[in-house]
Formats: structure tokens, sequence, C-alpha cells
């Protein structure tokens, strides 16, 4: 038995050593212009987030010993798709804004950084006061509008305009989910306010999701769950009183784990405008949406928390 041990042992032992000739390639590619913010909140930031989200990788040499930087070397690629400081300047002013609202959102949530990443790089935990600090940066970049009349004049022309002609068949987004109507039916199981761009969101659940909700199986949710958020621009007026604007969109989240493996048992569709346009040039839209459900893997891939009764 004792020799049964050591050969398995050995076994091992060359197999480590092997691996470390067969890496996965990982460069830190040009900085083409840097995220430009208070030098108290980039610090928190390069802390936290750079390693993964931008072309300023600092692999320690622990982060470089096989099997661990398979791992290391597929965060950092996810990460930048997602996020990547080093290429702010890509993204249009209100897409930044998004960008960061998600990213305090998600610092929040406890789904970044991520929990393994964060037991090794301490120094990477967001304190307290660490996210104070982002969330008074964040909400100092967002300008309450009372009585907005662009989003008046959007929503009166929406409510103005002639219904359109009905259709013979629904809108069907390029992964071949069409739009579901009845869920205007379902019961609402969440809200969320982002106030970041200025609109409200409700996320109805169908009967298998309010369900899942009442008998506390929601992680993972059950084959056959639906989500629809809709957004709506947010209108508030001078005494704080907020009211539902322009409609904008509503997005499902539909739960599939055969189907839709490779987005993690997700399928995804989003209809915009009351034209209801499907999204995406490409079927493969659903990979962007996936990537940003990717924080809350913990969590089933789904940012939704139930309002509990």
């Amino acid at each position: 038995m004792k020799k049964f041990f050591l050969m398995s042992a050995a076994v091992v032992l060359v197999l480590i050593v092997g691996s470390q000739f067969f890496r996965p390639e990982l460069k830190n590619p040009p900085v083409t212009q840097d995220f430009q913010g208070p030098a108290q909140v980039k610090n928190i930031l390069k802390r936290a987030c750079y390693d993964c989200h931008s072309n300023e990788t600092n692999l320690r040499w622990y982060d470089q010993v096989q099997p661990v930087f398979w791992q290391v070397a597929e965060h950092v690629r996810e990460g930048r798709a997602v996020l990547n400081f080093s290429s702010w300047d890509k993204l249009a002013p209100a897409d930044q804004k998004a960008k960061l609202w998600e990213a305090v959102n998600q610092i929040e949530q406890g789904a970044m950084p991520i929990k393994s990443y964060e037991m090794v790089h301490t120094s990477a935990k967001v304190s307290a006061q660490d996210l104070a600090v982002l969330k008074q940066y964040l909400n100092g970049m967002v300008h309450s509008m009372p009585n907005d009349t662009a989003k008046i004049h959007a929503r009166d022309k929406q409510l103005s305009a002639k219904p359109a002609a009905s259709q013979t068949a629904l809108p069907q987004s390029l992964n071949g989910i069409t739009y579901i109507p009845d869920y205007k039916n379902w019961q609402v199981i969440s809200t969320s306010d982002r106030f970041d761009n200025g609109t409200m969101r409700v996320i109805y659940g169908n009967d298998i999701a309010v369900k899942a909700v009442k008998e506390h199986r929601i992680n993972p949710w059950p084959d056959g769950t639906i989500f629809a958020k809709t957004a709506w621009d947010k209108l508030e007026d001078k005494d704080g009183n907020v009211t539902t604007g322009a409609f904008k969109q509503v997005e499902y989240m539909i739960k599939d784990a055969t189907k839709y493996k490779a987005t993690k048992g997700w399928g995804f569709a989003r209809f915009k405008t009351p034209k209801l346009l499907p999204y995406g040039k490409t079927a493969m839209f659903t990979t962007e949406c996936i990537n940003c459900h990717r924080p809350m893997k913990d969590n089933d891939f789904v940012f939704t928390f139930p309002i509990k009764n």
C-alpha cells in the first residue's frame, strides 16, 4: 500500500512539473487610454479590479504555477472581454457610466472580486469604506433632472402614436427566441433602478419562476423558468415622485440547461422600443449577455433577487 501511494505521488509530481511547460498565452496589450478618475477611486479599482479587467495584469509567482495559471488566464480573458479599463476610450460616455454601475453593483452584491481570487490576493478585498467611495463617485456622475422635458416628450410621443397594425407573426430574436406578449400577465418578482442611465425596471416571472421563489428553489432555477425584464424611462417631478416614461425594451431569460448549454443554461433575448426590434447583429449576441452575467455564476448567473414577502 505504501509503495502504491509513493508511486501515485510520483506520477502526480511528474504531471505537475510537466504541465509547467504547457502554458496558455497571456500578454498585456498596449493601454490605449486608461480610466481617468479621482486618485482614491482609481487606487481602489487598480487594487481590486485591474488584474483581470485591464491590460496591466500583474501576475505573482503563485499565479503562474500550473494548473492554477490556466484558470488565471481564463479569468483574465473573460474579464477583459466584459470590462477593460485600459481601453476606456473605446466606450461612449453613457457606456462608461453603465460599466461602472455594473462593476459597483457586482461588488456590492459580493460577486466581485471573485472569492477564490480574493482569498489569495487579500489586497483586492473591497471594504465597506472602499465601496462607499465608489458609490459616492458614481452618484456624482448622475444628475437628476426633475420634469425632464425630453423624457416627457418621448413618453407623450409613444402614448399618442397610432397602434401598430396587428402582426401575423411575433418578432423573433436572431437566436430563435420569440417575443412572449403574455409576460404582462405574470407576477412581478423584483424591481431595479438604473440610476446611471435614468431607467426603472420591473422583472416578471412565469408560473415556474414564481413557484420556485415560493419553494426557495432559485439556485439553480428550474428548467422552464422565464424572466421578463421591462425597462422604462424614469420620470421624476419636483417633489420626488417617480412614474414610468417611455418604454425602452423587454429582455427575456429562459432556463433550459440542455438547449442553452453553451450559455450556462440560459437563453437570452431582447426586444427594443415599442416596435419590439430584436437586439443583436448576429445570433452570437448571446455571448455578450452571458459575459455580463458570468460574475453571478454563484447565483445561477442571475442578477435578480426576488422580493421577499
